[in-house]
């Protein structure tokens, strides 16, 4: 018996149905939600993140505005860029592509976005109004998880539940999330300190794989019926591809997809859904912001 595929593409465009409803209360506003997008340097992978983001932004109505510096670009220019994004007021939400070069101070930048437009949810205050449970832009990819179990009517009250990885983007903020009363998992976040992880993530009932490398979880570290939601987009070399490579996530997908009750795919499962959460919080953050909350 195979698991139920929790499909990322499909729950996504659930979602973006949704948002039309938020886009035109805003137009009734006369507003147009309005992200800000800044990418420093000219990696690969970070370009084609925030292409993927614009094209997103505007199928959906939301008017983007990109900002691209070179790699050499000082910290004082980009922080130059924050503070007038900061003041424009068709600017509602604010996104730094990360990762930024290393003779940039990521944290110092991050916490220039004013928190009202840091719909990626990293800056101190949201990072600690969300762990107060107070109104804050959550980060977006664990909150798409959390979209992901909730519709796919996973049992989450009292569920044992494993985070593979301890990230301030993913790992950290999930285990937050899913700790809180409305949830009510136990979580256990194993990393690179971790004795014996294959105990560990074969007592859990939800199997989060946020580490960033392939295959680390396989089939025998799997309870029967398990959910496992696998966050991993890692690039394996693949001489039968075009590319010379080609995608999997953190688990062994065919083998888990054998014993697990719910699975996530890579590519179409949890990517997707970080995108659209992006775009849900900047609708929200326009809304708010409109509405001068």
């Amino acid at each position: 018996m195979s698991a139920i595929l929790i499909d990322g593409k499909k729950i996504a465009e659930e979602i973006r149905a949704e948002l039309t409803r938020k886009i035109a209360t805003l137009a009734g506003r006369g507003v147009v939600p309005g992200l800000a997008v800044i990418l420093v340097g000219d990696n690969p992978a970070s370009v084609s993140y925030v292409t993927g983001k614009e094209k997103a932004c505007a199928e959906i109505g939301i008017q983007s505005f990109e900002t691209r510096f070179p790699e050499d670009v000082s910290e004082a220019r980009l922080l130059d860029k924050i503070a007038e994004c900061n003041r424009d007021p068709s600017v509602h939400g604010i996104l730094i592509q990360l990762p930024l070069p290393g003779h940039i101070d990521e944290r110092r930048v991050i916490g220039a976005i004013d928190p009202a437009k840091d719909v990626d949810g990293f800056t101190p205050i949201n990072l600690g109004r969300m762990l107060l449970e107070e109104p804050c832009y959550v980060p977006c990819t664990p909150l798409g998880i959390i979209e992901m179990l909730t519709r796919s009517d996973v049992p989450l009250n009292g569920a044992n539940a494993v985070v593979v990885g301890r990230s301030n983007i993913v790992g950290k903020p999930l285990a937050n999330l899913l700790i809180r009363k409305s949830i009510n998992a136990t979580v256990t976040v194993c990393h690179t300190g971790t004795k014996d992880l294959a105990s560990k993530v074969k007592a859990a009932d939800i199997v989060i794989a946020c580490a960033g490398r392939p295959g680390l979880v396989s089939a025998d570290m799997i309870k029967p019926g398990a959910c496992v939601i696998d966050v991993g987009v890692n690039r394996v070399p693949d001489a039968t591809k075009k590319k010379g490579y080609r995608l999997c996530g953190d688990v062994d997908f065919d083998a888990i997809e054998k014993i697990a009750g719910w699975i996530t795919p890579v590519p179409g499962g949890v990517g997707p859904m970080t995108i659209t959460m992006l775009l849900s919080n900047t609708i929200d953050a326009a809304l708010r912001i409109s509405s001068g909350k």
